[in-house]
């Protein structure tokens, strides 16, 4: 039996072409469980895995699609068994191994999360990889003693994946959202996501002399980096801490030390693609619990396979606005 799949095929050293191509199951690469893909979605890798050059990708042919969700078709792996519904982010899929720009996946059971109760695999991706990674940021802040009460928490890149879950489960836990936006005109989806201030980018993107400012931020999920984290660490509380998980802004951080050793602040990495898988089952379960899934319906915009590489493209660009849910099978 045929399925479809984007296949990012290389032309020449420097030309890639993504589009939409019938293979067969004798085509997967090696694994333990196969699963039969209802959703996908797009990231910003997905988006560089598509392009010529973007640094991702090492063998072609390949398919996209950093994160899926789907039903277990057939396994070799006691965890799982026929029927079963399951989640993938991270591992490397869609990078090193082909991921979920398909209709069909084979990969190790290590890397699969059990659906948890109470979402559907169009509300998990929905979340997707953005989501469980800013729940992630959300979980280090409260580890490192973030309550509600302590003041305005900062969500940089409000309008991108990451920034619009955030804000909605920070919203939804009692905090004062603040979103920093360079879209004026996603001002209303965020306030409708929950953010009580909406923060022009340019105040933030540029490197203040000082390496201290007033403290205003209790914490921050940032999804920038750069310049903008920079400027959020000399205006952090005291022992404040920032949760980075992107770096939309670039990777360099041209910051000083002053804050951390007169402030106590923390700056936390989170990582999205190698965590275990107890703390890959807390964070979809705190995503199930604490993620309004009325605003989460407000974030989507539902695609098809053949969307996809346009939206790669939009992507990078900054164009995509909430959460895009690919539909596999329409």
């Amino acid at each position: 039996m045929s399925f479809k799949a984007i296949l990012v095929e290389q032309n020449g050293e420097s030309e890639v072409t993504a589009s939409v191509k019938d293979l067969t199951e004798s085509q997967l690469p090696e694994g333990d469980v196969t699963v039969a893909i209802d959703y996908t979605t797009i990231n910003y890798k997905d988006g560089l895995c598509m392009k010529a050059n973007g640094g991702l990708v090492r063998n072609y042919p390949h398919i996209p699609g950093i994160d899926f969700a789907g039903t277990v078709e057939s396994s070799d792996d006691s965890r799982y068994k026929t029927g079963d519904r399951v989640v993938l982010t991270g591992w490397g899929v869609g990078e090193r191994h082909w991921g979920g720009f398909s209709q069909k996946a084979r990969l190790n059971a290590d890397w699969l999360v059990p659906l948890p109760d109470g979402l559907t695999a169009k509300q998990a991706m929905a979340i997707g990889t953005a989501g469980f990674a800013a729940m992630l940021a959300i979980i280090a802040l409260e580890e490192h003693g973030l309550k509600p009460g302590q003041g305005p928490v900062l969500v940089t890149g409000a309008a991108g994946g990451v920034g619009s879950i955030a804000t909605a489960v920070l919203n939804h836990l009692g905090y004062e959202v603040a979103a920093v936006t360079g879209r004026p005109e996603t001002a209303e989806y965020l306030t409708g996501l929950g953010a009580s201030q909406i923060i022009p980018r340019e105040e933030l993107n540029t490197v203040s002399k000082r390496p201290l400012e007033s403290t205003t931020w209790a914490g921050c999920v940032d999804a920038v980096g750069g310049e903008m984290l920079a400027r959020v660490l000399g205006q952090l509380n005291y022992g404040a801490s920032v949760a980075a998980v992107g770096l939309a802004g670039g990777a360099n951080l041209p910051a000083s030390v002053i804050p951390f050793l007169l402030r106590g602040v923390n700056l936390l990495g989170i990582d999205s693609v190698m965590q275990p898988f107890e703390k890959r089952l807390t964070a979809w379960q705190r995503l199930a619990s604490d993620l309004p899934l009325e605003k989460l319906e407000a974030m989507i915009q539902p695609a098809v396979l053949s969307d996809v590489p346009q939206l790669g493209s939009d992507i990078l660009k900054g164009k995509v606005k909430g959460r895009v849910v690919v539909d596999v099978n329409a």
